[in-house]
């Protein structure tokens, strides 16, 4: 493993301070550090799983993606973070069934399946895997509520209400968070402007009225 200090690396991970020395020696043995661009694309649908990855710096974005170019977000995943569906890959020797993409520039820790595999016979890093998937599950549930019973508008409302009163962002950026289409996006935001919720401009959406955009969030 190189450019990876094992201080910086244990600040991020606590779980790896914890295993034998032996298991340890061998993550810093066999684990690799790769760095990917912005935008790049670091796994993607019915590839192999090569490894579990652990964030150092930057972070991905992980999407399900459909035919026609729409990605419905599934979850980030940050420094200290790991991927469940990296893990769920090599539990199950099982393809790729997301794309993942680097959100910024990115350097990741990449540990080899076979080390993966032996670090799960070590009852802090299996538990660490578990309470990931506990967490992780947890949101998903939490999407797949908002995508099947709350309109695009209440999850829009939501989504401009937590990023603070001034959000420098595009109306596609909008629409890849909410896992719809920018067309459909700048027509909601149209109307909220229109209601005086709103003030738009290039690259700038302004909340004028948070009240009225809970009303709209809450249905």
């Amino acid at each position: 493993m190189t450019d990876a200090s094992d201080g910086a690396l244990n600040a991020l991970y606590p779980v790896l301070a914890a295993l034998p020395a032996a298991a340890r020696q061998r993550l810093q043995q066999h684990a690799q550090v790769i760095g990917v661009p912005a935008g790049a694309v670091v796994f993607d649908e019915r590839q192999a799983c090569q490894g579990f990855p652990f964030v150092l710096s930057g972070g991905l974005r992980v999407v399900k993606a459909a035919p026609s170019g729409r990605e419905l977000p599934l979850y980030r995943v940050t420094p200290g973070e790991t991927c469940i569906i990296s893990s769920a890959c090599l539990l199950g020797h099982a393809p790729y069934n997301a794309r993942g993409i680097a959100e910024v520039e990115t350097r990741l820790l990449l540990l080899p399946n076979a080390d993966f595999q032996s670090l799960l016979g070590e009852a802090a890093f299996r538990d660490f895997i578990f309470q990931l998937f506990s967490e992780r599950i947890a949101d998903l549930m939490q999407l797949i509520e908002e995508v099947a019973f709350r309109k695009l508008d209440q999850r829009l409302a939501a989504l401009l209400l937590g990023k603070g009163p001034r959000l420098h962002v595009t109306h596609q950026q909008l629409a890849d968070e909410l896992g719809s289409v920018r067309e459909i996006v700048s027509r909601l935001l149209k109307g909220f402007a229109e209601q005086g919720l709103v003030a738009l401009a290039r690259e700038q959406v302004d909340i004028l009225d948070a009240t009225g955009l809970r009303r709209i969030a809450a249905g």
